[in-house]
């Protein structure tokens, strides 16, 4: 029993940084569950909108096939050919319509069954039934939803009926936002978790690694790009063997060749995984390769837009520079030409003991070397193009440095 005045507060089961987690957590899991429902129903409303047209497709071409094939072997028994007249109206009446049929079964997924003896009767090879092989499986439905929401759209199976291709529109608008805010979301953990194993890694490191580990943030953000870059290659690869053990006529070469053709969203559609038991964990494969793969592309992205930022404020100021001095001053420059490589062989060490990092009290000036490279090339470049003025008879030659800021 409680005394008068005093107060019972209600204990807090769960702390504010791990309630802020799970929010965390939660909202990430959310997501992605999203959209692998989204995904799913979509693949079940394609199956049930194509799937009808599909089979009725799919019979009329194997009627057709097998009337071609039964005129066929009627017209080999009751031909008799006696020259090559006969024999090229035979094939433009009755092999030709067959071969279009066959032609017609194939692209829409019908096959011919094999025979299996070679001393098969008349009768058999009139039983062999072409073999259906169905497009528009659960499987390979949802499959399909998720190449529309990812972008990639192989080609090798697309909505042939107008409803099919009404929701396909309506599908992709809706979709491929959600998509794209997943992959941007997983991206962003990906590289929060990359960054936090370096750094722990980094710390256990032995000192003699570290020392070869650049110490610039330019170097760090160079050396980054380039993990993140193989870590990708790591991902492909494995990936890679995977469908080389799933898919039994597969390389390890075409399972790469798979991967990064659908990782970077290309799709062309010649190399398509066709077994049907992994075509979910081949949408998981996926979704997550692009998460990854659009983080590392994004890295790679920054370090070429620093790097090319750099080369503009390093080289356009000092080249400029330059210029100006070139203006006051007239004559042939070729004097000047020995020099001018005595400073650039000078200015490249200094650009090397920077990338080194070993040295930080000269980065600035190893900036200003690498702006006087540029400078230089350019002026190696621009004097090619034109003519050598002839020196005033009157006058004594003057230094005089012509720099032309090139833009690359």
């Amino acid at each position: 029993m409680l005394n008068e005045g005093s107060s019972s507060k209600p204990k807090k089961c769960i702390e504010p940084e791990t309630l802020k987690k799970i929010k965390s957590i939660a909202s990430h899991v959310g997501l992605l569950v999203t959209l692998m429902i989204y995904c799913l129903i979509g693949g079940l409303v394609f199956r049930n909108l194509e799937l009808p047209a599909e089979f009725e497709k799919l019979n009329g071409l194997k009627s057709a096939l097998l009337k071609q094939r039964q005129d066929l072997l009627s017209s080999v028994n009751g031909s008799v050919i006696t020259n090559l007249t006969d024999l090229a109206k035979w094939e433009e009446a009755t092999l030709r319509p067959y071969e279009q049929a066959v032609q017609d079964a194939a692209r829409s997924g019908l096959s011919m069954e094999l025979v299996p003896k070679i001393t098969a009767t008349e009768e058999d090879i009139l039983k062999a039934e072409p073999i259906i092989a169905e497009r528009w499986s659960i499987l390979q439905a949802v499959f399909f939803a998720s190449t529309i929401l990812t972008t990639i759209g192989y080609g090798n199976v697309f909505p042939s009926t107008t409803s099919g291709r009404v929701f396909c529109i309506m599908f992709a608008l809706v979709g491929i936002p959600l998509t794209l805010t997943v992959i941007a979301d997983y991206g962003k953990l990906f590289a929060e978790g990359v960054s936090s194993v370096a750094k722990r890694m980094r710390s256990k490191l032995p000192k003699k690694l570290i020392s070869c580990v650049p110490s610039n943030q330019t170097g760090k953000k160079s050396l980054g790009a380039l993990a993140a870059v193989l870590l990708l290659l790591i991902y492909l690869a494995c990936g890679a063997a995977l469908f080389m053990l799933w898919e039994t006529n597969w390389s390890f070469f075409e399972g790469f060749y798979f991967c990064f053709v659908t990782m970077t969203t290309i799709g062309f559609g010649d190399v398509v995984p066709t077994n049907p038991k992994y075509m979910l964990f081949c949408t998981g494969y996926i979704l997550v390769g692009l998460a990854l793969t659009s983080t590392i592309i994004e890295l790679v992205r920054r370090q070429y837009a620093h790097s090319w930022k750099k080369l503009q404020a390093l080289s356009g100021p000092f080249a400029e520079t330059l210029r100006k001095l070139g203006e006051q001053a007239g004559g042939d420059m070729s004097i000047f030409q020995t020099d001018l490589k005595r400073l650039m062989s000078t200015a490249m060490s200094m650009s090397r003991r920077k990338k080194s990092g070993v040295e930080k009290s000269d980065l600035k000036d190893a900036d200003w070397a690498e702006a006087f490279v540029a400078a230089y090339q350019a002026m190696e470049e621009s004097k090619k193009d034109e003519p050598k003025p002839e020196p005033e008879p009157s006058r004594k030659p003057i230094m005089q440095i012509i720099i032309y800021e090139s833009s690359v």
